[in-house]
């Protein structure tokens, strides 16, 4: 007997069944193998992401400063500047809690299912199946909704563009429509042919991440005009009608959260990175501190630029963002600065849609998706499952159509987003930290750990998601009418049905999740 380089016991001959099982291949260490013979899985992807681009891609994607800076109408009618401020400082605060837990349990089972998986593994033996995959549905619908509203908004704000350089355009809801087809054509071509070069050019999308960040910071800082300190940190607003301050608080803090989401991609492109039990984690927590930071210089010189909140959410192209661009520079200079935020945000719908149809694809792969043979299939050329992504391209086109009939659809596909999202975090976190109770023992060795910290992180990122979640279903404004009413909980509840239907159907016949696929530590 011998042990191995986590400290379990290990039996002779035990690295020749790793190398068997997933034969060594170009950036494949022997922690990958280990890891994938222990999940029980065949290593079809290829391990494209280097330390480095996987930390990149991490935070290109997620993207906090870019998403903040485009997507806070919300937040500027419910709170203001004030509300939007602080919100933010509270969701970065809350969702860091989250993140741990979500890197630690990322390093234990680096697999692109995420949290369905670490369901399957930590929950109490007889939900497990249950459990496991409620949370895989909720998994792909957070995921398919968040990759439409990363398009929805690169389509509209080309759409912006043209109200900007062309004032008599009025923009149409089917026209943003067909422009976010032409966003998700680009997702298409990019992850099916560009999908080797992609990671190659990851570390210079985040520099240019960086330069535009400074670009745009210092821009407001010469050239527009500032409200005063007073008025940033401390005057709230209350557009949204509601019957307090707190409450309008409450609902206008889904700016802050969206900004935040996608933070955990990684995880799901964790069998495409080289040595991904110990860089995945890495690149979950670093990038979510590093983009957190900047964030917040950002949203400081931002909110300081912001002269009249209502002339701003009164912008003919609907973008508050764009009335300070104007406030500070020419019609040429907004088209250069929206431009750059515009390449920015696209290359991370591209990283998104990435990760989006990896998690598809890993439940498909454990049979609990309709359809799954054909939506799990690895293209054995390209070794991508390119079949997810063209599903997931559709999905996108498909919820872009609520546009047409809608001018709230933007704010129903966020919330459907953070409330299936924070079901899937609610149910992970709150699985591995009964694990981390009851049976300590059973947790699996994770290369980035919290420690002695697991049992109070989890807690307290458990706590907060559950609080997420009930602000996440409501509307933007009140009293609400059949074109401001949040659609979300309608679509999250149909969801929930179809789901559980297929669990009675079909799911508890064909799905017996990744924990059957489980290999013990030691062999005897």
């Amino acid at each position: 007997m011998r042990y191995s380089l986590d400290g379990v016991e290990e039996a002779e001959g035990q690295d020749d069944e790793y190398s068997r099982a997933n034969p060594a291949r170009p950036g494949f260490t022997k922690f990958d193998q280990k890891d994938m013979w222990r999940m029980g899985k065949l290593q079809e992807l290829k391990r494209n992401y280097r330390p480095l681009s996987a930390l990149s891609f991490a935070v290109v994607l997620t993207a906090v400063w870019e998403f903040l800076l485009i997507a806070n109408t919300q937040g500027l009618v419910d709170g203001g500047v004030a509300g939007v401020f602080w919100s933010y400082i509270w969701t970065f605060i809350g969702f860091g809690f989250v993140e741990l837990s979500l890197a630690e349990m990322a390093s234990m089972a680096p697999i692109s299912g995420g949290q369905y998986h670490w369901v399957s593994e930590f929950a109490p033996p007889k939900f497990q199946q249950f459990l496991s995959y409620m949370v895989g549905w909720m998994s792909t619908l957070s995921w398919q909704a968040g990759n439409a509203s990363g398009s929805y908004l690169t389509g509209t704000i080309v759409q912006a563009l043209l109200v900007v350089n062309y004032p008599t355009y009025e923009p149409q809801r089917w026209q943003g429509t067909l422009l976010v087809f032409a966003m998700v054509l680009v997702l298409f071509i990019v992850n099916i042919w560009g999908a080797q070069i992609w990671p190659r050019i990851q570390n210079g999308l985040l520099i240019l991440h960086v330069l535009a960040f400074l670009a745009v910071i210092i821009t407001l800082w010469v050239m527009a005009p500032h409200r005063s300190a007073k008025s940033v940190f401390t005057e709230f607003t209350n557009m949204g009608g509601w019957s307090t301050m707190g409450l309008s608080l409450m609902v206008g803090q889904i700016t802050a959260i969206y900004s935040m989401l996608g933070s955990d991609a990684t995880a799901h492109m964790a069998e495409e990175v080289r040595d991904a039990g110990r860089y995945v984690p890495i690149s979950l927590f670093w990038s979510y501190v590093g983009n957190g930071i900047m964030a917040i210089i950002f949203l400081i010189t931002y909110l300081f630029s912001i002269d009249d909140v209502e002339a701003a959410l009164d912008d003919p192209t609907t973008y508050p963002f764009i009335y300070v661009f104007k406030s500070a520079v020419s019609t040429a200079g907004v088209n250069a600065l929206t431009i750059i935020v515009l390449i920015l945000v696209i290359a991370a719908n591209i990283s998104f849609n990435a990760s989006t149809a990896r998690q598809t694809f890993a439940f498909a792969r454990d049979r609990g998706l309709p359809f799954s043979k054909w939506i799990g299939h690895v293209d054995a050329g390209k070794e991508i499952p390119a079949n997810a992504i063209i599903l997931t391209c559709v999905f996108t086109m498909l919820l872009s159509l609520i546009n047409i009939g809608s001018t709230t659809a933007f704010n129903a596909i966020i919330s459907l987003q953070v409330v299936a999202l924070m079901t899937t975090y609610t149910v992970s976190i709150g699985c591995v930290l009964y694990r981390r109770i009851t049976h300590p023992d059973l947790i699996p060795t994770a290369r980035w750990s919290l420690g002695k910290w697991g049992v109070p992180v989890n807690c307290l990122g458990l706590a907060y998601v559950s609080f997420v979640f009930f602000w996440s279903f409501w509307p933007n404004e009140t009293p609400v009418a059949l074109d401001t009413f949040n659609w979300a909980v309608v679509m999250y509840v149909g969801v929930l049905v179809l789901s559980l239907l297929m669990y009675i159907f079909q799911g508890r016949k064909v799905y017996n999740g990744p924990v059957t696929e489980i290999r013990a530590s030691r062999l005897d």
